[in-house]
Protein backbone atom coordinates (compact mmCIF):
# COMPACT_ATOMS: atom_id res chain seq x y z
CA UNK A 1 0.00 0.00 0.00
CA UNK A 2 2.98 2.58 0.61
CA UNK A 3 4.89 1.41 -2.42
CA UNK A 4 1.44 2.46 -4.33
CA UNK A 5 1.12 5.47 -2.51
CA UNK A 6 4.55 6.51 -2.95
CA UNK A 7 4.46 6.57 -6.95
CA UNK A 8 0.70 7.42 -7.49
CA UNK A 9 1.65 11.06 -5.42
CA UNK A 10 3.91 12.11 -7.68
CA UNK A 11 1.83 11.27 -10.72
CA UNK A 12 -1.31 13.24 -9.24
CA UNK A 13 0.99 16.01 -8.77
CA UNK A 14 2.33 15.74 -12.13
CA UNK A 15 -1.30 15.54 -13.32
CA UNK A 16 -2.39 18.58 -11.23
CA UNK A 17 0.48 20.97 -12.85
CA UNK A 18 0.04 19.55 -16.11
CA UNK A 19 -3.96 20.37 -16.10
CA UNK A 20 -3.25 23.74 -14.53
CA UNK A 21 -1.02 24.40 -17.45
CA UNK A 22 -3.19 23.67 -19.74
CA UNK A 23 -5.96 25.75 -18.23
CA UNK A 24 -3.66 28.71 -17.66
CA UNK A 25 -2.53 28.66 -21.84
CA UNK A 26 -6.44 28.51 -23.04
CA UNK A 27 -7.71 30.84 -20.58
CA UNK A 28 -5.36 33.55 -20.99
CA UNK A 29 -4.71 32.99 -25.00
CA UNK A 30 -0.81 32.27 -24.54
CA UNK A 31 0.97 32.36 -27.81
CA UNK A 32 2.00 29.09 -28.59
CA UNK A 33 5.36 30.62 -29.65
CA UNK A 34 5.54 31.41 -26.11
CA UNK A 35 4.36 28.36 -24.12
CA UNK A 36 2.27 25.94 -26.11
CA UNK A 37 -0.18 24.13 -24.04
CA UNK A 38 0.41 20.40 -23.12
CA UNK A 39 -1.61 18.89 -25.43
CA UNK A 40 0.52 21.00 -28.35
CA UNK A 41 3.57 19.03 -26.54
CA UNK A 42 1.92 15.75 -26.70
CA UNK A 43 1.13 16.51 -30.13
CA UNK A 44 4.40 17.31 -31.14
CA UNK A 45 6.10 14.12 -29.57
CA UNK A 46 3.57 11.95 -31.30
CA UNK A 47 4.39 14.00 -34.70
CA UNK A 48 8.31 13.68 -34.02
CA UNK A 49 8.50 10.26 -31.82
CA UNK A 50 10.80 8.52 -33.86
CA UNK A 51 13.32 11.17 -34.92
CA UNK A 52 13.32 12.13 -30.82
CA UNK A 53 13.55 8.54 -30.19
CA UNK A 54 17.12 7.87 -32.50
CA UNK A 55 18.21 11.47 -30.98
CA UNK A 56 17.54 10.45 -27.71
CA UNK A 57 19.31 7.17 -28.18
CA UNK A 58 22.13 8.65 -29.59
CA UNK A 59 22.57 11.44 -26.38
CA UNK A 60 22.16 8.29 -24.33
CA UNK A 61 25.01 6.19 -25.75
CA UNK A 62 27.29 9.01 -25.99
CA UNK A 63 26.74 9.50 -21.75
CA UNK A 64 26.73 5.65 -21.25
CA UNK A 65 30.36 5.26 -22.77
CA UNK A 66 31.06 8.59 -21.00
CA UNK A 67 30.26 6.85 -17.67
CA UNK A 68 31.94 3.87 -18.64
CA UNK A 69 35.14 6.00 -19.30
CA UNK A 70 34.53 8.16 -16.34
CA UNK A 71 34.20 4.87 -14.26
CA UNK A 72 37.41 2.57 -15.26
CA UNK A 73 39.63 5.77 -15.17
CA UNK A 74 38.08 7.25 -11.61
CA UNK A 75 38.07 3.31 -9.94
CA UNK A 76 41.74 2.91 -11.46
CA UNK A 77 42.95 5.97 -9.66
CA UNK A 78 41.15 5.89 -6.70
CA UNK A 79 42.50 2.48 -5.72
CA UNK A 80 46.00 3.64 -6.50
CA UNK A 81 45.92 6.90 -4.88
CA UNK A 82 44.15 5.28 -1.63
CA UNK A 83 47.27 2.90 -0.98
CA UNK A 84 49.32 6.13 -0.56
CA UNK A 85 48.58 9.68 1.09
CA UNK A 86 51.65 11.27 -0.83
CA UNK A 87 50.15 9.93 -3.82
CA UNK A 88 46.41 11.54 -3.26
CA UNK A 89 47.66 14.53 -1.48
CA UNK A 90 49.12 15.25 -5.24
CA UNK A 91 46.17 13.82 -7.20
CA UNK A 92 43.20 15.18 -5.37
CA UNK A 93 44.06 18.95 -6.29
CA UNK A 94 44.44 18.15 -9.95
CA UNK A 95 41.11 16.24 -9.79
CA UNK A 96 38.97 18.94 -8.16
CA UNK A 97 40.81 21.44 -10.84
CA UNK A 98 38.93 19.28 -13.69
CA UNK A 99 35.57 19.20 -11.34
CA UNK A 100 35.23 23.15 -11.39
CA UNK A 101 36.56 24.14 -14.75
CA UNK A 102 33.12 24.51 -17.17
CA UNK A 103 33.09 22.05 -19.97
CA UNK A 104 32.47 25.23 -22.32
CA UNK A 105 35.81 26.27 -21.83
CA UNK A 106 37.70 23.26 -22.51
CA UNK A 107 35.06 22.40 -25.40
CA UNK A 108 36.74 23.83 -28.40
CA UNK A 109 40.29 22.30 -27.60
CA UNK A 110 38.90 19.02 -26.79
CA UNK A 111 37.03 19.46 -30.27
CA UNK A 112 40.77 20.31 -32.06
CA UNK A 113 41.81 17.21 -30.50
CA UNK A 114 39.15 14.92 -31.73
CA UNK A 115 38.84 16.30 -35.03
CA UNK A 116 35.70 17.92 -36.41
CA UNK A 117 35.10 14.65 -38.34
CA UNK A 118 34.92 12.97 -34.58
CA UNK A 119 32.30 15.10 -32.98
CA UNK A 120 30.90 12.47 -31.16
CA UNK A 121 34.32 11.14 -29.53
CA UNK A 122 34.19 15.00 -28.13
CA UNK A 123 31.02 14.86 -26.51
CA UNK A 124 31.86 11.37 -24.82
CA UNK A 125 35.43 12.76 -23.18
CA UNK A 126 33.69 16.07 -22.06
CA UNK A 127 30.84 14.08 -20.51
CA UNK A 128 33.75 12.01 -19.32
CA UNK A 129 34.90 14.70 -17.54
CA UNK A 130 32.34 15.86 -16.10
CA UNK A 131 31.46 12.31 -14.31
CA UNK A 132 34.66 11.92 -13.08
CA UNK A 133 34.93 13.40 -10.27
CA UNK A 134 31.86 12.21 -7.84
CA UNK A 135 33.36 8.88 -8.89
CA UNK A 136 36.96 9.64 -7.74
CA UNK A 137 35.86 10.99 -4.88
CA UNK A 138 32.85 8.84 -3.86
CA UNK A 139 35.06 5.71 -4.30
CA UNK A 140 38.07 7.42 -2.39
CA UNK A 141 35.97 8.41 0.41
CA UNK A 142 34.15 4.53 0.36
CA UNK A 143 37.62 2.61 0.63
CA UNK A 144 39.02 5.06 3.51
CA UNK A 145 36.33 4.95 5.52
CA UNK A 146 36.65 1.03 6.72
CA UNK A 147 36.17 0.63 10.47
CA UNK A 148 38.96 1.37 12.74
CA UNK A 149 38.45 -1.86 14.76
CA UNK A 150 38.34 -4.14 11.73
CA UNK A 151 41.64 -2.37 10.05
CA UNK A 152 43.61 -2.97 13.31
CA UNK A 153 41.88 -6.94 13.16
CA UNK A 154 43.28 -7.03 9.82
CA UNK A 155 46.77 -6.02 11.59
CA UNK A 156 46.89 -8.26 14.20
CA UNK A 157 46.16 -10.82 11.61
CA UNK A 158 49.07 -9.69 9.18
CA UNK A 159 46.71 -9.37 6.21
CA UNK A 160 48.40 -8.66 3.07
CA UNK A 161 47.51 -5.06 1.41
CA UNK A 162 45.38 -7.07 -1.03
CA UNK A 163 43.35 -9.39 1.36
CA UNK A 164 43.18 -6.09 2.92
CA UNK A 165 41.71 -4.20 -0.16
CA UNK A 166 39.13 -6.91 -1.55
CA UNK A 167 37.76 -8.24 2.26
CA UNK A 168 37.28 -4.84 4.09
CA UNK A 169 38.00 -1.36 2.17
CA UNK A 170 35.70 -2.33 -1.01
CA UNK A 171 33.49 -3.64 0.58
CA UNK A 172 32.86 -0.92 2.96
CA UNK A 173 33.64 1.63 0.01
CA UNK A 174 30.36 0.47 -2.09
CA UNK A 175 27.83 2.90 -0.72
CA UNK A 176 29.97 6.00 -1.01
CA UNK A 177 30.55 4.67 -4.62
CA UNK A 178 27.02 3.87 -5.38
CA UNK A 179 26.28 7.61 -4.53
CA UNK A 180 28.97 8.69 -6.61
CA UNK A 181 27.71 6.72 -9.18
CA UNK A 182 23.82 7.89 -8.60
CA UNK A 183 25.70 11.78 -9.17
CA UNK A 184 27.48 10.71 -12.08
CA UNK A 185 24.62 9.84 -14.15
CA UNK A 186 23.21 12.97 -14.34
CA UNK A 187 26.50 15.10 -14.67
CA UNK A 188 27.48 12.26 -17.48
CA UNK A 189 23.93 13.25 -19.55
CA UNK A 190 24.06 16.93 -18.38
CA UNK A 191 27.61 17.00 -19.43
CA UNK A 192 27.04 15.14 -23.13
CA UNK A 193 23.84 17.47 -24.36
CA UNK A 194 26.53 20.25 -23.32
CA UNK A 195 28.91 19.17 -25.32
CA UNK A 196 26.60 18.48 -28.29
CA UNK A 197 25.32 22.35 -28.24
CA UNK A 198 28.80 23.81 -27.86
CA UNK A 199 30.62 20.94 -30.75
CA UNK A 200 27.96 22.98 -32.89
CA UNK A 201 28.59 20.62 -35.68
CA UNK A 202 25.14 18.56 -35.63
CA UNK A 203 27.56 15.58 -36.75
CA UNK A 204 25.72 13.82 -33.37
CA UNK A 205 22.33 14.35 -33.94
CA UNK A 206 21.47 14.04 -30.54
CA UNK A 207 18.43 15.40 -28.48
CA UNK A 208 20.47 18.92 -28.15
CA UNK A 209 20.57 19.41 -31.82
CA UNK A 210 16.73 18.92 -31.69
CA UNK A 211 16.36 21.57 -29.03
CA UNK A 212 18.64 24.02 -31.49
CA UNK A 213 16.73 23.00 -34.69
CA UNK A 214 13.45 23.89 -32.54
CA UNK A 215 14.63 27.04 -30.55
CA UNK A 216 16.06 28.63 -34.15
CA UNK A 217 12.60 27.76 -35.68
CA UNK A 218 10.45 29.10 -32.69
CA UNK A 219 8.60 25.57 -32.76
CA UNK A 220 8.42 26.02 -28.86
CA UNK A 221 6.31 22.41 -28.44
CA UNK A 222 8.62 20.91 -30.48
CA UNK A 223 11.79 22.21 -28.13
CA UNK A 224 9.48 20.74 -25.24
CA UNK A 225 8.85 17.63 -26.73
CA UNK A 226 12.43 17.31 -26.82
CA UNK A 227 13.14 18.55 -23.26
CA UNK A 228 10.70 15.48 -22.35
CA UNK A 229 12.81 12.95 -23.70
CA UNK A 230 15.56 14.31 -22.58
CA UNK A 231 13.86 14.40 -18.51
CA UNK A 232 12.36 10.41 -19.07
CA UNK A 233 15.72 9.77 -19.90
CA UNK A 234 17.37 11.23 -16.55
CA UNK A 235 14.51 9.39 -14.46
CA UNK A 236 14.95 6.28 -16.15
CA UNK A 237 18.72 6.11 -15.70
CA UNK A 238 18.38 7.25 -12.04
CA UNK A 239 15.78 4.61 -11.30
CA UNK A 240 18.55 1.52 -12.98
CA UNK A 241 20.97 3.08 -10.77
CA UNK A 242 18.64 2.76 -7.62
CA UNK A 243 17.71 -0.53 -8.66
CA UNK A 244 21.34 -1.40 -8.84
CA UNK A 245 21.64 0.43 -5.25
CA UNK A 246 18.81 -2.10 -3.75
CA UNK A 247 20.84 -5.48 -4.88
CA UNK A 248 24.29 -4.01 -3.84
CA UNK A 249 22.62 -3.64 -0.47
CA UNK A 250 21.07 -7.53 -0.13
Amino acid sequence: MTRGLDILAPVALLLVLLAVWEAACRLLAVPAYFLPPPSAVAAALIRSGPLLAASAWATFWMALQALLIAGLVASALALAVSMNRLAEQAVRPLAVTLQVTPVVAIAPLVLIWAGLDNADRAVVALAAAVAFFPLFSGLLTGLKSADPDLERLFDLYGASPVQRLLRLRLPSAIPFALEGLRVAAGLAVIGAVVAEFVSGTGQTQGLAWRLLEAGNRLRTADLLAALACLAVMGVALNAAIAWLERRAAR
